[in-house]
């Protein structure tokens, strides 16, 4: 054996047992006796990446490929290197072309499904992973990415069992926080409920569970669990928009004016033009006596979406105490006629 084998003997022994240092320093003591030998350029391109060199590990992957441009394991190991680098365009290539030439490789494919995702792409992946299911549904490394892709293309009824179905055979809390926020957004209010109270028994740090958690429980009309979520999602996160409203809302409701008011005027700083800030605003100003502020705030959303009940219904009790009598009326009848409207229509079918 000459002296090139021997180092890249030992940088293999290095690798395996995770030693990246004396692995790396091993592969490039062989290139430097023999630059052609690919084994050693490979494993170095390899080891680079897992010590999170990725540049220099794209670098020498690269340098195989160029003398050797079928060798899909090198290529496998060069869109992790990008996607692990954050560089989603260049790994969707990488992975593109292996599964082009081994379309039956599930982890390759896998990989293009998160790309493809990352990408906007989400119909592509779904319908790219989804010949490979069949009799793979116990693989869940595919069921996630499958279902998430699903999921984001509108696919949700078939997306959601698949992203439970990962949840409750991994305890993941991301695919449980994944299938809560779709549920949420489907107005499946039970259901998303379940899933994101389970994401925070498994992890309770993770970033926005507390608010999604919250909407769910407070649309279930659960508002002391729901508070206690905004408040705990304010402890992660102060300038969380969502629970300074919601929470801001609940103490206006309860009557807390000190309370509310600062969240209220958080939320509305973050989204000034947002309208459900605008009009916990307006119902707070018209509760301190702000009658004028209150009155021009909820014209304003009236005009923005005359159908909007609420609106109407404070602008009313505010004309009243602004001594608008006709005013007051005028609101009172178009309440009514949007109550009635509303009625005719029957419930909502979200």
């Amino acid at each position: 054996m000459n002296e090139a084998d021997d180092f890249l003997r030992k940088g293999v022994a290095a690798q395996q047992r995770n030693d990246l240092n004396a692995a790396i320093d091993n592969y490039r003591k062989a290139l430097a006796i023999d630059p052609k030998l690919a084994e050693a350029r490979a494993n170095l391109g390899a080891a680079l990446s897992a010590a999170g060199q990725f540049d220099e590990a794209i670098e020498e992957d690269n340098k195989v490929l160029v003398s050797a441009p079928g060798n899909l394991g090198v290529r496998m190991n060069l869109g992790l290197a990008y996607y692990k680098k954050g560089d989603t365009e260049n790994a969707h290539t990488a992975f593109e072309a292996v599964h082009a030439a081994r379309p039956q490789d599930v982890a390759a494919a896998v990989l293009l499904g998160y790309t493809d995702i990352n990408l906007g792409k989400s119909n592509q992946a779904a319908a790219m992973l989804t010949p490979l299911e069949n009799g793979r549904e116990s693989n869940m490394d595919l069921e996630y990415v499958l279902a998430y892709a699903l999921i984001n293309s509108g696919e949700q009824a078939a997306g959601l069992p698949r992203m439970e179905k990962v949840a409750k055979a991994t305890r993941s809390a991301d695919a449980y926080f994944i299938a809560g926020t779709a549920r949420l957004r489907r107005r499946e209010f039970h259901e998303a409920r379940a899933d994101l109270d389970a994401a925070i028994d498994l992890h309770g740090n993770f970033p926005e569970l507390y608010t999604m958690a919250g909407q769910a429980r407070d649309a279930l009309g659960d508002t002391p669990a729901a508070q206690s979520a905004f408040e705990q999602a304010l402890k992660q996160d102060p300038k969380d928009f969502t629970a300074n409203l919601y929470l801001g809302a609940m103490h206006l409701k309860q009557r807390d004016l000190d309370s509310a008011r600062p969240m209220l005027e958080l939320a509305l700083q973050l989204q000034p033009a947002n309208p459900m800030a605008r009009l916990q605003m307006a119902k707070l100003n018209g509760m301190t006596g702000k009658y004028t502020e209150a009155a021009a705030t909820l014209e304003d959303l009236e005009k923005a979406d005359p159908n909007w009940l609420d609106p109407h219904i404070e602008l009313a009790a505010i004309y009243y105490k602004l001594h608008r009598p006709d005013d007051g009326q005028r609101e009172r009848g178009i309440v009514q006629q949007i109550e009635a409207s509303q009625q005719k229509a029957g419930p909502s079918k979200q």
